[in-house]
């Protein structure tokens, strides 16, 4: 699996200046969120190709915090967000992340 865990905020900009990327904000403690992120596994899976990242609230509070903040996109987690051209253009939480809403996403931001 190709993914990258971010705990700063040094990290995130430099994935920020790429084309594009998924980030994946999640909970270790929350079963939702759990469940989310074994989703975002599967999709790796398939998408090995794609430039993506996560983070874990409780170990990267202060870039969490920060992401919201910078492009307006009340916390969540679970969370993904879709950034092409440094600039957030999806977004889902909770439920709605899934194998099939992250290749959607995918397909139609490209």
């Amino acid at each position: 699996m190709a993914t990258t865990k971010i705990e700063s905020q040094a990290e995130f900009e430099e994935l920020i200046s790429k084309e594009s990327f998924l980030l994946i904000k999640h909970s270790l403690t929350c079963p939702v969120s759990g469940a989310a992120f074994e989703e975002y596994e599967s999709f790796l899976e398939d998408h090995q190709g794609e430039n993506t990242a996560y983070l874990a609230v409780q170990e990267a509070r202060p870039l969490s915090n920060y992401i919201a903040e910078a492009y307006g996109i009340k916390h969540e987690s679970p969370q993904a967000i879709l950034f092409r051209n440094g600039k957030p253009v999806w977004n889902a939480s909770h439920w709605k992340i899934t194998y099939d809403t992250l290749s959607k996403a995918i397909k139609s931001e490209q």
